[in-house]
């Protein structure tokens, strides 16, 4: 067992099934890389433990983090622990930080070392919508036994959402400690002289199915609106289907698939847009809502559990209830028909975004996890 942390820097090891590198990182690998490289701008020695791709360099430094890669999104649930048996002498942890994004790893039966787990969001049912039968009821069955392989375990939630679903599951309320995630308020700052002059309307993501993307689609099908333009911006499997929708919606000409773009495309889709939308069943928090919030964009969204976390309703944007179309369309032309609110909801959203950064969430976690380790140390 380490020896007692005090105030010395700390040693952290994260397990993640990727790293930012990995050409299917989201959201989950950016919260982890800016929280974890933010302590490792502090001192600590951050060590990664994640899953590679075909073709990627078994070690790397990326934002200060040691990466050790293992294994492939296919093998690495199977490769985690030998590597971490094989070293973890080596590296002489403080604490093991689990990042539950995908399948548990069960990290508290790998041996005497604190653990936390540190929870985006669980799947639950939503893995129905985007996996095959078989595969959806084994990431659904491995999210069953947490209570129980996690008995004690100290848990990080990033939003009131995710906590909630996890006292639902059987998790001790006062385990759970809320950490809002940041966005760089110094990156994506409004712009309103580049706002488009017709009403445009974005998405960015993922375009998987469970994403709900075709929802919006149908949102800005049915809204009429014949001079508005809908940017898809994101890569996934899901696209080739979504241009079959936008065709036979007769909106093709409307509707532009961006693919996927950089920091400054995704800075610019964020500024010229009038209105991101969103219409996912459940996130762990929703970072992009935010990202356009700092932007001076308003957002539509679906009022799903950690989506509702990240928009206020009429004051940064609107919240629909998740599924109806008919809402999302009516939003759309509430804000096409009247380009002062769009502005007027940009200055409220900016205002609600610079209350959530990075460095306030680093300080946060620093803070939660010398909690832990000083109180192992003196159990």
């Amino acid at each position: 067992m380490a020896e007692q942390a005090g105030d010395r820097p700390l040693r952290i090891v994260v397990v993640n099934w990727q790293c930012r590198d990995n050409p299917l990182a989201g959201g989950a690998e950016i919260h982890l890389h800016e929280i974890f490289g933010g302590l490792a701008a502090r001192g600590h020695q951050v060590t990664l433990l994640c899953g590679g791709w075909p073709g990627s360099p078994p070690r790397a430094t990326l934002d200060g983090i040691d990466v050790h890669r293992v294994g492939t999104r296919q093998t690495f649930a199977l490769k985690a622990y030998g590597y971490w048996k094989a070293h973890h002498r080596e590296w002489q942890p403080d604490v093991l930080v689990e990042d539950i994004n995908k399948v548990p790893l069960y990290t508290p039966r790998w041996g005497e070392v604190p653990v936390v787990a540190l929870v985006p969001h669980l799947f639950g049912p939503t893995a129905f919508r985007e996996l095959s039968f078989p595969l959806a009821t084994a990431v659904w069955l491995a999210e069953r036994p947490l209570p129980w392989m996690y008995r004690h375990v100290p848990f990080e939630a990033i939003s009131e959402s995710t906590r909630d679903d996890l006292v639902e599951r059987g998790i001790p309320r006062e385990l759970i400690r809320v950490i809002f995630p940041g966005i760089d308020t110094s990156l994506y700052t409004p712009d309103t002289s580049v706002r488009a002059d017709r009403p445009v309307f974005a998405y960015l993501g993922r375009l998987q199915r469970y994403k709900g993307v075709d929802l919006v689609l149908r949102a800005f099908a049915e809204s009429g609106l014949t001079d508005a333009v809908l940017e898809i911006a994101g890569a996934g499997n899901f696209r080739p289907e979504l241009e079959r929708l936008a065709g036979s919606l007769g909106v093709s000409q409307q509707v532009r698939f961006l693919g996927r773009i950089d920091e400054a495309g995704k800075q610019a889709l964020l500024r010229r847009a009038w209105a991101m939308a969103f219409a996912s069943p459940k996130e762990g928090w929703g970072i992009t809502n935010l990202e356009a919030a700092a932007s001076g964009t308003p957002v539509i969204a679906s009022n799903s559990p950690g989506i509702r976390e990240s928009v206020q309703h009429e004051i940064t944007g609107y919240l629909v209830k998740h599924g109806d179309t008919a809402a999302m369309a009516q939003a759309m032309r509430r804000l096409a028909a009247d380009r002062s609110l769009v502005e007027r909801l940009g200055v409220a959203a900016r205002q609600f975004a610079t209350g959530f950064t990075w460095e306030r969430a680093a300080a946060h976690t620093e803070a939660h996890l010398r909690e832990i380790v000083s109180r192992r140390g003196n159990g």
